[in-house]
């Protein structure tokens, strides 16, 4: 399986001045092919990565355009790679229509292996048009990457990220399955009973934030004072980020090593962002990315997760007699069952019902989602009635 390793590198001011040129290329190229891309769709017509390579290649022939030839081409072609996988996903539906790149954002240049060398033994890492750049290693072996991406922070720090192949190392059995309902109030409850508190790294960070964006409003554009105020704000922002990384690296973690099983929701958390009221909180809580970690290390130590569907009603559900109930808002923590008298928490009734139909899942193997051609078959025979009710 291949992995992401990411490491803090440190160029020379010199390198620095070439990878701010080869950055500045490779979102040229970005900006160019896109606007070429989205030109050419909106006559009608669909060009692919074979005919924006080809424009590149006239591109860097042209005296204004010359200076493309002062880094590495690998950037440049790579960038119109990224550029077709993003339209690919825009077009699946996968994510949204890739933007231009702004000078001010994040910069990145991505690299092949013929881009770059790497010997292992001595720990050297040789980017092309760059040379050797030193690189802060925090594994001990680090085999041959495919590839590379060197990133620069908003902030001015430079990070390098290697893509190698790794063998999973599954952990010791547990023999014990939980099941995990995320929520804002508290990050997580689990089924056994334990609630993990949300530390609302965001909010504690809010009233300096907001001190820093007014002056960084107030600054003029172009300034020194306002370059100077902006990287305040992107430090501020990396250490929320890296705050909130580091508690759901802990947590999903903790859940693998303890847990053969997890089940957990497959939370529509695109609709519920649209609640305004909502929206920072689940965006502080970054419930999404707890999920995608606990997926990622339960495939790498051996372990399971089961997804169970959105629709199913984990909270309504009584976890002793089953009953449902027809209303539950939000702001009812606590509720009692009409059925069988029992008092349940809310979230943990929900991690209860999550484990019970996980468990089943799981020892059946198969899945409480819906099909995608179950759901197209729906549709078919949701269109055909209505049409049998137009006609008639």
């Amino acid at each position: 399986m291949k992995s992401r390793w990411t490491f803090r590198c440190y160029p020379t001011p010199e390198q620095e001045q070439h990878l701010a040129r080869t950055f500045g290329c490779v979102r040229f190229v970005w900006n160019w092919a896109l606007r070429a891309r989205t030109d050419a769709f909106r006559a009608g017509e669909r060009i692919g990565y074979p005919a924006t390579d080809k424009a590149l290649t006239l591109l860097k022939q042209q005296p204004e355009t010359v200076w493309l030839n002062e880094v590495s081409s690998v950037c440049l072609q790579q960038a119109l790679r990224d550029l077709q996988v993003a339209f690919s996903n825009f077009f699946d539906k996968r994510a949204a229509h890739p933007s231009f790149k702004r000078k001010e954002a994040r910069q990145s240049a991505n690299y092949t292996e013929r881009g770059f060398s790497f010997d292992h033994e001595r720990r050297i890492l040789k980017l092309a048009k760059i040379g050797a750049i030193k690189v802060k290693w925090s594994r001990k072996a680090i085999p041959h990457p495919s590839s590379i991406r060197l990133i620069r922070t908003a902030s001015g720090k430079y990070f390098v990220s290697l893509v190698v192949e790794t063998q999973p190392a599954p952990m010791p059995e547990t023999g014990e399955s939980v099941g995990v309902d995320f929520g804002v109030a508290r990050l997580a409850t689990l089924s056994n009973g334990e609630r993990i508190s949300n530390p609302k790294h965001g909010a504690k960070w809010q009233r300096r934030l907001a001190f820093y964006q007014k002056r960084l409003a107030r600054a003029t554009k172009g300034s020194k004072r306002r370059m100077r105020i902006k990287r305040h704000v992107a430090r501020i922002h990396e250490k929320i980020g890296n705050s909130r990384s580091d508690t759901l690296h802990k947590l999903s973690t903790d859940l693998v090593t303890r847990f053969d099983l997890i089940c957990v929701e497959d939370l529509n958390l695109r609709g519920m962002v649209k609640n305004h009221s909502l929206a920072r909180s689940l965006h502080d809580a970054s419930i999404g990315s707890a999920i995608r970690m606990i997926e990622e290390k339960a495939e790498r130590y051996g372990k399971n997760v089961v997804k169970i569907d959105r629709w199913f009603p984990s909270s309504k559900t009584c976890s002793d007699c089953g009953h449902i109930v027809e209303q539950l808002p939000l702001n009812v923590r606590e509720w009692t069952c009409p059925e069988c008298g029992t008092t349940h928490d809310r979230d943990a009734n929900a991690a209860a019902n999550i484990l019970a139909v996980g468990q089943t899942v799981s020892a059946h193997g198969g899945t409480v989602r819906r099909s995608r051609a179950k759901a197209s078959e729906r549709k078919s025979q949701r269109s055909a009635n209505r049409q049998g009710v137009n006609r008639a």
